[in-house]
């Protein structure tokens, strides 16, 4: 199994996409090679040699067969952040222990409450004046480091569900 994957260029061994097979052939030997993983996931052997150099793109259907196939849920959050033009500035996910990300929303949620106050604040004459502003900012950094925390949250349950 290592033979079978010991062969290929640097800028392969980097991809994403190869690192996540490569991980997943310790538990499947038949993902050692891209021969027994295309035949798994029933795309051509070329196709997921592009994909894995880096050459092509995945389509998001390839990238749900991989997460699914390789028990790498990151690999959709991978993609909809760094490859899918919609998905650009979207809170990017890490694989982390579940106690990093419960201390993570235990911060975040303990900045909600004050948050709370500032946008009731912001919206309770509906409208968002010039020295409102940098309030709303903050609510919204405050929002997306708690998406940051849900996505890590559903990725790691995913994972270890």
């Amino acid at each position: 199994m290592e033979k079978k994957m010991a062969n290929v260029g640097e800028k392969t061994r980097l991809n994403v996409f190869y690192k996540a097979r490569s991980e997943a052939s310790k538990n499947n030997e038949q993902l050692g090679s891209r021969s027994g993983a295309s035949d798994m996931m029933c795309i051509d052997q070329g196709r997921l040699h592009r994909i894995e150099s880096g050459v092509a793109v995945p389509y998001p259907e390839e990238i749900r067969l991989m997460a699914e196939l390789y028990n790498a849920p990151e690999l959709e959050n991978y993609y909809c952040t760094h490859m899918c033009p919609l998905g650009n500035g979207k809170p990017k996910a890490e694989i982390e222990n579940l106690d990093r990300i419960a201390l993570k929303a235990l911060s975040a949620f303990r900045k909600l409450g004050s948050i709370r106050e500032t946008l009731l604040d912001i919206a309770e004459d509906g409208i968002i004046s010039e020295d409102e502003r940098p309030d709303l900012e903050r609510v919204i950094a405050s929002l997306e480091e708690l998406e940051a925390v849900a996505q890590n949250l559903k990725i790691w349950a995913k994972k270890n569900l």
